[in-house]
């Protein structure tokens, strides 16, 4: 890890003392040394598409708010004082399942013993296919999911487009997995579209909890005792706080105080996705993640999910982040314009 943090170092270095021009509205900038395209509005840092060979899938890390608040925890990268250290797979933005075949792609992470790695699967980065300032800014690539043993099950597309919207900072993903083989994605609560919100994006917890994943690995959240964490989540629905958690919902939104300025970080899923709308694994801790492959596991009166691709048959899903800061949380009109134009895409 002290290649990644010092990789992440050069980049907040250059960017507190390196201006980019304008000549674009959003700028898509290639580093010529390291894995990293950086995104920037309006001369400001939005993102980084981050991609090392030592972690276990590609991400946008980390992830600024139009007035400079940085969205994303810092660990494992950039550890912040204070902030929680559990769920080490945890980092910025990224898109990932936990049972594919049997394997676990969402848990893969350093803090993995060797004598379970083959329970876990890889996205490995393949090439860059689109890279472009405008109007818009658009990324795309391609990755393989691959086992322990670096067989191939899944080839994975996807393209970014990012773009500014009445001055909320936006990301479109849109993710199409073929199979190579045949794959079965498996009814589970580890999906698909996470982040991993700021410390100040969590919502205070008043007791210890432990989490279990998959393969019985059991995470310890504790309770928060400073008053850092102040965010709430609230759904189109109007569920607020922890009742979100697997709800089904076009959209969910964190907001809190950071600094002076309320921050407000939006999901929205597409119309076009199967399931819509999705189920959401939005945990208090900060976990914040749109799942479409989940059912039974988060509550035992829906059916059990089971999606098969047969070898050559893909899928398609889309995803909207939108991120806003000021003196209130995104009004009800703003998201709904913004959910629009997402819909219209």
């Amino acid at each position: 890890m002290k290649k990644i943090t010092l990789i992440i170092t050069l980049i907040t270095l250059s960017l507190q003392q390196t201006g980019y021009a304008q000549h674009a509205k959003v700028e898509v900038v290639s580093d010529k040394h390291d894995p990293i395209i950086r995104v920037m509005i309006g001369g400001k840092h939005f993102t980084s598409f981050f991609f090392p060979d030592t972690i276990a899938k590609p991400v946008l890390y980390p992830i600024q708010a139009p007035n400079g608040a940085v969205i994303t925890r810092g660990f494992p990268v950039t550890p912040i004082a204070g902030e929680p250290t559990d769920h080490p797979h945890h980092l910025g933005l990224w898109f990932n399942f936990g049972d594919v075949n049997g394997l676990d792609f969402w848990n893969n992470s350093f803090a993995i013993p060797a004598d379970k790695k083959h329970l876990y699967g890889n996205i490995r980065m393949g090439k860059i296919t689109e890279n472009k300032s405008g109007d818009q800014g658009r990324l795309g690539y391609v990755a393989i999911w691959n086992d322990h043993q670096n067989n191939t099950l899944l080839d994975e597309k996807t393209s970014y487009v990012f773009s500014e919207i009445n001055g909320v900072w936006v990301i479109d993903r849109t993710t199409t997995l073929i199979a190579r083989t045949k794959v079965e994605f498996k009814d589970n609560k580890e999906g698909m579209l996470g982040l991993r919100m700021a410390h100040e994006l969590q919502i205070p917890a008043l007791e210890t909890k432990k989490f279990t994943d998959a393969n019985g690995i059991e995470t310890v959240i504790k309770a928060v005792t400073d008053t850092i964490s102040n965010g709430n989540y609230i759904n189109s629905n109007g569920l607020t706080g922890d009742d979100v958690w697997g709800k089904k919902a076009p959209w969910c939104m964190m907001h809190a105080k950071m600094k002076a300025d309320t921050i407000s970080v939006l999901i929205l899923d597409h119309p076009k996705n199967e399931g819509y709308p999705t189920f959401w694994h939005a945990r208090g801790y900060g976990l914040f993640a749109a799942n479409p492959m989940g059912s039974n596991v988060f509550a035992k009166q829906n059916p059990v999910y089971l999606r098969t691709l047969q070898k050559g048959e893909s899928v398609t899903f889309r995803f909207r982040v939108a991120i806003a800061a000021g003196k209130t949380r995104l009004s009800t009109p703003a998201i709904q314009s913004i959910e629009k134009g997402f819909a219209s895409r």
